[in-house]
């Protein structure tokens, strides 16, 4: 119902458990509590031990959310809003300790223990809430959105840090200086080591995992024993576990091999049990009948204006230093004023440990519902005044373009090759549209007469596509994890058990694949057959030659034949990643058949303009000058084999899989491999998919395929 309300689905489960607990449902029908919520011991350790799960499975989940990537692409504005936004609500907090009455305080609790618990409390955003709402309003890819929801990652990360240090200290009851710093120190070491060696170790128990069982649910199963490992750690250091949770998943997060399916089904068992088990327990253990005494609603009241006011003034004071607008500033304070999860999380954990009493419990579970159910409006207000700028709407556009994109979105790469010259520019190829994404390459035994065993084009592939980036401003990907196995008999069983480890596209280059009919080898059917998803085929014709293809500046064109379908579509963005690696020069050839008296104002003549128009924009997305032209009155294969005549050096078509035993791409496809002299790479859709439009392209007889 929370969501409808345009605010946070987890208020509602904690509001849920207030509700059902001694708030209302104990203070009306005590009787009916009794009977819902036993008060058997064995069944109170139940719910705890799977509320205490919980805590580490949501810390585990806030750390995957959590997108360090983001946080460096901002720069230097998000670290002085959560310095400013940590220290000042932090330092009020403190404050607030050492004047409360002595009744809130836990027995035995010194006001210093408190001071530091209660501060570092109020100090924490809420990364999901803040993120939630950002992401609503379609701010999550504007400027400020990203350094709202990056300072909010910070502050977390500092908060827990915090924590946990904090309650290595108040488990002790006082603040003993070898303590103190053993426990810092143990901190220190801790993140250095996860950070560096540790996030190795992550990734390759991840990578192993996935690429030895079958089952997917072993990955799952990985990440929890890494939870639970790192969670023993930080215990062992005299920390609270929840650090050690946080750091795994903000580990597990960044692995590359963790594909978006393992990763739902993670999240989704989370927040389907964990997250309401939790927060039903805590909304049970606030009881807002205390409130019903003045000084204490009073106190209530007040705790809430010093946690908004510190909150909104540390982040307001940060973007000033960040040389921030006035409007950005008050956006940004807006949106670090919600606590939420984090903040029940930490007050659960005090009241378990005997920090805070019930009543200071209930106070701060309050303070958190009002501060997070009041940001969404007004942060929704701040957002709405903002103007967007030209060169951020630019970037809007191109990342609008991205999330279209198959290449933008491809997650790791199954690559077949053999030591020939097709093998070596499919290598290339591949490092090319796959930089920075796990890769797999399976070298077979191929072109004997022309193979360069030394020569490693994949890696150059990658390495023109960093530079490619940083030149065009853009962010390089990483060196992604390549895993190469040589002198192999490859077969399709090879293919078919390594494609189960979850790949989202098979790259094949194999010298000996076309037929001099423009068909394929049995091989080729037979390796391409074991792959359920898409294909790209890196193809030499019969007539072509042997000299590896020359792409870049001043040679012969990348020709592409576009249609308006989807598929062909992929293969335009396939050629325009290629081009703007390359540098070379990229024609787009429309195809179409059309009656020769057709006039210029038809549906037919609008949607093939719209379709270079969407062509343009994707080439302007990555930064390539193209030209283009439309054949409409010739047959397609004859068309673009006679613009290949004209010097192509490369073929790029997107072509509908045909369901079957074979590799059947259509006539087009067939008369192209039979007519040109260059090389063609044809990208597929997966096996028993295709779109809509592709089966009327084809009824019609549009089709590139």
């Amino acid at each position: 119902m929370l969501e409808r309300l345009g605010q946070p689905a987890v208020m509602g489960q904690l509001i849920g458990g207030i509700l059902l607990g001694p708030s209302l449902l104990g203070w009306l029908w005590p009787e009916a509590e009794r009977v819902i919520f036993s008060g058997d011991a064995a069944q109170k350790s139940m719910i705890n031990a799977i509320a205490q799960l919980g805590v580490l499975m949501l810390l585990l989940l806030t750390g995957m959310e959590t997108d360090l990537r983001l946080v460096r692409r901002v720069g230097r504005a998000c670290f002085s809003i959560s310095a400013a936004g940590v220290a000042v609500p932090f330092a009020l907090g403190f404050a607030a300790a050492q004047f409360m009455p002595a009744t809130l305080l836990a027995e035995g609790t010194e006001r210093i223990v408190a001071g530091l618990f209660l501060g570092t409390a109020l100090s924490i955003s809420s990364v999901k809430i803040v993120a939630m709402v950002v992401r609503e309003m379609n701010f999550m890819r504007r400027d400020l959105g990203q350094i709202i929801v990056s300072s909010a990652i910070i502050e977390d990360t500092i908060g827990w840090v915090i924590i946990a240090i904090t309650i290595g200290i108040a488990t002790k009851g006082r603040i003993e200086l070898g303590s103190l710093v053993f426990t810092i120190v143990g901190v220190g070491a801790f993140m250095a080591f996860s950070f560096t060696l540790g996030r190795r170790i992550v990734f390759d128990a991840i990578r192993w995992t996935n690429d030895t069982f079958r089952s997917e649910y072993a990955v799952v199963t990985v990440i929890l024993a890494i939870m639970g490992a790192m969670a023993l750690i930080t215990d062992l250091i005299g920390v609270h576990t929840v650090l050690g949770a946080f750091v795994a998943g903000i580990l597990v997060g960044e692995s590359p091999i963790l594909s978006r399916h393992i990763e739902g089904q993670l999240r989704g068992v989370i927040t389907a049990l964990f997250m309401p088990v939790f927060f039903g327990v805590a909304g049970l253990s606030a009881d807002l009948t205390v409130l019903v005494d003045p000084q204490l609603a009073l106190l209530t009241v007040a705790l809430v204006a010093i946690a908004s006011f510190g909150k909104f003034a540390g982040a307001f004071i940060g973007a000033e230093l960040a040389g921030m607008s006035r409007r950005e500033g008050i956006a940004v304070g807006c949106g670090m004023n919600a606590r939420g999860s984090t903040e029940v999380i930490v007050a659960s954990i005090g009241l378990s440990i005997g920090v805070l009493s019930h009543t200071l419990f209930t106070m701060i579970v309050t303070m958190a519902v009002i501060t997070t159910l009041a940001m969404p409006p007004t942060l929704r207000w701040a957002l709405g005044r903002l103007p967007m700028g030209e060169n951020e709407k630019k970037r809007l556009e191109r990342e609008e373009i991205d999330q279209r994109g198959f290449i933008a979105n491809l997650e790791r790469l199954l690559v077949v090759t053999d030591e020939g010259v097709i093998g070596r520019f499919a290598a290339y190829l591949a490092g090319v549209i796959g930089a920075g994404r796990p890769t797999t390459v399976l070298h077979a035994r191929g072109e004997s007469e022309d193979a360069e065993p030394n020569v490693e084009p994949l890696d150059k592939g990658a390495e023109d596509s960093r530079e490619a980036a940083r030149s065009s401003d853009e962010e390089p990907a990483r060196a992604a994890l390549v895993t190469r196995r040589h002198e192999v008999e490859l077969s399709a069983e090879m293919v078919a058990r390594e494609a189960r480890k979850g790949y989202g596209l098979l790259l094949i280059g194999l010298g000996r694949a076309v037929t001099s009919k423009g068909g394929f080898t049995r091989r080729l059917n037979e390796i391409a057959g074991a792959f359920e998803g898409p294909l790209c085929l890196v193809l030499k014709p019969a007539g072509a030659g042997r000299q590896m293809p020359r792409l870049g500046p001043g040679t012969g064109k990348i020709l592409v034949p576009v249609n308006g379908t989807a598929i062909a579509r992929r293969g335009a963005e396939l050629a325009l990643a290629i081009a703007a690696v390359t540098g070379a020069p990229v024609k787009m050839l429309y195809v179409a058949r059309v009656g020769r008296d057709e006039p210029r104002d038809t549906v037919s003549h609008r949607r093939r303009e719209a379709v270079l128009k969407d062509i343009v924009a994707l080439a302007d997305r990555y930064g390539v000058e193209i030209e283009t032209a439309i054949r409409s009155r010739a047959a397609a294969a004859d068309a673009i084999a006679r613009q290949a005549g004209r010097g192509a050096a490369l073929i790029v078509m997107g072509v509908a899989r045909r369901t079957g035993e074979e590799l059947i791409f259509g006539e087009t496809t067939t008369g192209v491999l039979q007519r040109c002299q260059c090389p063609v790479v044809l990208i597929s859709d997966s096996r028993l998919r295709r779109d809509d439009e592709d089966r009327e392209a084809l009824r019609s007889g549009t089709g590139t395929g």
